[in-house]
C-alpha cells in the first residue's frame, strides 16, 4: 500500500490486530507489518489462518440468530475491518431497520468503515477502545443509534483474548451489560485452550502481537456467569448452531475459536 494512501494517525511500523485479521480473511487492507506477522503465525502450520473465516461464518450465524429472534440493534465491539457478510449487512438482511455500532482501537477501521456505510445512515463506525466502557457508551453514535430500554445484541467475537487478566476481560463485559435491558443477547467467540497445540499458538500470538490468550473452555464459559447461556452451550466453531453438520474430526482451524451465546435475565 502506497504511502498516500495511509490514513492520518496510522502506524504503518506495528502490526494491528485488525489488519492482521484483515489478512487472513484474504483483504487488502493491511500493510507489510502485518502481512509478515501472519506469515510467522502460520510457520509450520499454514491452515491455522483459515481459522479467520471460520470465525467470520460464525458471527454471521450469530447475529442471524439474534435477528430472528427479535434484535434489533447491536454493538459489534472489537469489530475489526469491514469483510464480506458484516453485522449490519447480516442483521438488515432479516430486518432491515436494525441498527449496527461498530467498535474498533484501530483508525483504520474507522477511515474504511465511514466509506462503505456512507449510504447507511442505520450503522456506524467509531474509534474507541473497548476497555473503556463509559467513553464508548457515551460516545455520539451510540447515543444516536442505540435506545438502551430495549434489547440489545453486543458482541464480542474474537477479541477478549487479546485483554490479558490484569485488564479484566469480565469487569468489561459486564460494564456493557449492565447498561443495556433484560432480553440483550451477549455473543462471544475466543481462543481457546484445547490442547498441547495451544500453548505454542498463544506463545506466538503474545511474541508477535503482544496479545491472544487461549482460555479453557471454563475460562470462557465463566464469561457467561450471570446471564443465561443458551444451547448448545460454549463448543468450538464449527458446533455452534452450523448450518450443516459439522465434521467428524475439527481441523487446527475449526478448533481454535469456541463460541456461546447468553440472553440477560
Amino acid at each position: 500500500m502506497a504511502a498516500e494512501w495511509v490514513p492520518q494517525g496510522i502506524d504503518t511500523s506495528k502490526p494491528s490486530v485488525a489488519r492482521v485479521y484483515d489478512v487472513a480473511l484474504g483483504g487488502k487492507d493491511n500493510f507489510a507489518v502485518d502481512r509478515a506477522v501472519a506469515q510467522r503465525l502460520q510457520e509450520g502450520l499454514p491452515e491455522i489462518m483459515s481459522m479467520a473465516r471460520v470465525n467470520r461464518a460464525t458471527l454471521g450465524r450469530g447475529v442471524r440468530l439474534m435477528a430472528e429472534q427479535g434484535i434489533r440493534q447491536f454493538l459489534d465491539l472489537g469489530a475489526g475491518l469491514p469483510s464480506a457478510d458484516n453485522t449490519h449487512q447480516v442483521a438488515q438482511r432479516v430486518a432491515p431497520e436494525s441498527r449496527v455500532v461498530y467498535v474498533d482501537k484501530d483508525p483504520i477501521v474507522l477511515a474504511h468503515g465511514r466509506a462503505l456505510l456512507a449510504d447507511n445512515d442505520r450503522t456506524a463506525v467509531i474509534t474507541a477502545d473497548l476497555r473503556d466502557p463509559a467513553a464508548v457508551l457515551q460516545h455520539p453514535e451510540v447515543a444516536r443509534l442505540l435506545d438502551f430500554s430495549e434489547p440489545v445484541g453486543v458482541l464480542f467475537v474474537a477479541i477478549l483474548h487479546h485483554l490479558h487478566d490484569d485488564e479484566d476481560p469480565k469487569g468489561v463485559l459486564d460494564a456493557y451489560m449492565s447498561a443495556v435491558p433484560s432480553g440483550s443477547h451477549l455473543f462471544i467467540s475466543h481462543f481457546c485452550d484445547f490442547g498441547p497445540l495451544s500453548k505454542e499458538l498463544q506463545r506466538r500470538f503474545l511474541d508477535l502481537l503482544g496479545t491472544g490468550r487461549f482460555r479453557t473452555v471454563e475460562e470462557i464459559t465463566a464469561f457467561f456467569d450471570g446471564y443465561e447461556l443458551l444451547p448448545p452451550g460454549v463448543v468450538p466453531n464449527p458446533h455452534w448452531h452450523p448450518d450443516e453438520p459439522p465434521p467428524a474430526e475439527l481441523t487446527l482451524a475449526q478448533q481454535m475459536h469456541y463460541t456461546g451465546m447468553a440472553r440477560k435475565p
